[in-house]
């Protein structure tokens, strides 16, 4: 295909997109989740001219791949890598919209590992160290993207090869993008950004990262954190490629200082919205949620005290542990104060905070399994006996008798759950922790939640579980999906301080619930743009751009204590506007800038 082709095909119907990421079929952060939601837009936008190329990894790649015989000009490309030395399989990504998808061995290139790194150190000053697994592993991976573009655009005859734009996300899947200008290849070239490489080290280590950007020099900086390889890697790519694009104007700014290249595109993050015939759809699912989540708060606190549940507020945060860049100091310092607050105004309301991250740990608290596991024996026994109590109930009334209430259980059953509410009883309070923590001495977020006097003492009105381990069906403690207890919870708080995009508030009001997100974030900086009122539809922008901490935290919990005082009908309401607005943020509709950028990639000189 010669350059003119290219261009003058800009627009045509029969371009082929190959969208290349280190996480498709493979969950390790947040591209899988952009990747995985907006398949289904993708494929019924450009049905099989859309195909996702990622690694093989024979130990996780199988769980959600579906090998499928290639036909066509799949074929054809399976049989070129094969034939330069690349295993590669070929199949359907095992989500909503079921993608054309090519998985490449990149360790077949490993032989040749020396060769590549020094086409990039000679011909684009990439400097990489000879014993870095993930480097090596990325360059390979590199290598094996380019000999797959580089057969898609093989012909003998270039009116065969229609256009073909090939979309690289972050630095592990960018290495492909000198190689590919260096050699002329033909098709047009998209590199995204989610976040830059420099920023998030600087803003885990600076807590004036966002007002000193522009002091930084990028190339001391990347050799202060020991990341050189990785920067010019994502520098490279984002000269080489024809359309620069990140997600946000936050890491757009970030990326002109530290990249040196202002992005061309903003392409903000979406979700599948799934929405429902009826308002009444979703708050039964929150009621039904919520009493999933009630249990377990009854199996954490009741053996020590209880309290009213239907006057207790769920909220939670969640994410990654980054314990600063995650707003999650704000959160607990906000929840701290609150605490107090109800406490001085005699507030009738509880409020259990869930901080639902990842960390090591030895294995679920014994003292939490053993309240689940009792909160099983008092249903077991108690449905016992009201099995029974009905049945010879019945058969006394029927027969003309008045029942004797204290002979319709047998004694057993009434002994068994003697014994279970004595053993129930505890003389501590709850833990403030889930699981035993490897590291439970050094654990930033357990060490502020003592320091704040945060401990679960019945007095508290502010009660905290902190969950180090992600929530799923086969959890024992919640034994519920991710979706299904944010749907239970009120509010979601992220007060991120660095926060390239931030899906966990977008799937809040996907869900319908009201959420917290900051100006820092680029969901919150985006929301500013779309919705100026966001906070009547449930969305509360926590200012901390130019704002000191304490203000910060002023801020949120003095939102918080509002909601704390808002009724069900109103909280309801918020719920419904929330969800309502919620279309906004539909991949159906962002993924129109998608085609922008690859159509601008096509038109642009090669």
């Amino acid at each position: 295909m010669t350059k003119q082709a290219s261009r003058s095909n800009a627009h045509d119907q029969s371009a082929l997109l190959f969208e290349v990421a280190w996480e498709v079929c493979s969950q390790l952060g947040g591209i899988y989740t952009v990747l995985r939601t907006k398949a289904q837009a993708m494929v019924k936008m450009l049905n099989d001219r859309y195909v996702l190329v990622g690694p093989w990894h024979a130990d996780t790649s199988t769980l959600e791949f579906e090998p499928e015989e290639a036909t066509g000009r799949p074929a054809q490309l399976m049989a070129r890598l094969q034939d330069v030395g690349v295993e590669a399989q070929f199949g359907r990504w095992l989500i909503v919209g079921r993608p054309q998808v090519i998985l490449l061995n990149y360790l077949n290139v490993f032989d040749r590992l020396h060769e590549i790194k020094y086409r990039l150190w000679h011909d684009h000053g990439i400097e990489t160290p000879g014993d870095d697994a993930l480097i090596n592993n990325v360059i390979a991976f590199g290598e094996a993207s380019r000999m797959l573009l580089a057969s898609v655009t093989q012909t003998d005859n270039e009116n065969k090869c229609p256009p073909v734009v090939a979309h690289f996300h972050e630095w592990m899947a960018a290495t492909a993008i000198p190689l590919l200008r260096n050699e002329n290849w033909p098709g047009g070239i998209v590199f995204t950004t989610h976040a830059t490489q420099l920023g998030r080290y600087l803003a885990m280590n600076d807590d004036q990262f966002q007002e000193r950007l522009l002091e930084y020099q990028p190339d001391d900086v990347a050799r202060q954190f020991n990341v050189e390889a990785q920067h010019r890697i994502e520098r490279a790519a984002s000269h080489g490629a024809h359309v620069f694009t990140t997600v946000s104007d936050v890491t757009a700014r970030e990326c002109e200082h530290l990249l040196g290249r202002r992005p061309d595109l903003l392409l903000p993050n979406g979700l599948n919205i799934q929405r429902f015939t009826a308002l009444h759809e979703f708050q039964n699912l929150h009621r039904q949620y919520k009493q999933k989540i009630h249990e377990f708060t009854m199996g954490h606190f009741f053996p020590s005290y209880s309290f009213d549940l239907d006057n207790t507020i769920y909220m939670f945060t969640a994410g990654r542990y980054e314990h600063r860049n995650k707003g999650m100091d704000l959160t607990i310092e906000s929840l701290a104060r609150l605490n107090y607050r109800l406490k001085q105004e005699d507030s009738k309301v509880t409020v259990v905070a869930f901080i639902i991250t990842k960390m090591p740990y030895r294995s679920i608290n014994v003292t939490a399994l053993q309240s689940s596991a009792m909160l099983d024996e008092f249903r077991t026994t108690i449905d016992a006996i009201k099995d029974q109590i009905g049945e010879r109930l019945f058969e006394q009334t029927v027969a003309g008798k008045m029942p004797d209430l204290d002979t319709l259980a047998d004694e057993y059953w009434l002994m068994r759950l003697r014994r279970t509410m004595h053993a129930w009883q505890r003389a501590f309070p709850p833990g403030i922790v889930t699981h035993d923590l490897v590291d439970d001495a050094n654990d930033q977020v357990l060490n502020q939640l003592r320091a704040a006097r945060l401990w679960n003492q019945q007095t508290d009105r502010v009660k905290v579980v902190y969950h180090p381990d992600f929530i799923t069906p086969t959890n024992p403690l919640f034994g519920m999906e991710y979706e299904q207890f944010v749907r239970g919870c009120h509010m979601g708080i992220f007060p991120s301080y660095y926060e390239p995009w931030g899906y966990t508030p977008m799937e809040c009001i996907a869900l319908g619930v009201p959420a917290v997100t900051s100006d820092l974030s680029g969901f919150g900086s985006y929301l500013q743009q779309v919705l100026p009122a966001h906070e009547e539809h449930g969305l509360f922008m926590l200012h901390r751009r130019y704002k000191s901490f304490e203000d910060a935290v002023g801020a949120m919990t003095n939102h918080l204590l509002g909601f704390t005082k808002l009724n069900r009908r109103e909280r309801i309401g918020l719920r419904n506007r929330a969800e309502a607005f919620s279309v906004h943020f539909d991949w159906a509709n962002l993924v129109a800038l998608y085609r922008q950028a690859h159509e601008l990639a096509l038109d642009r000189p090669h």
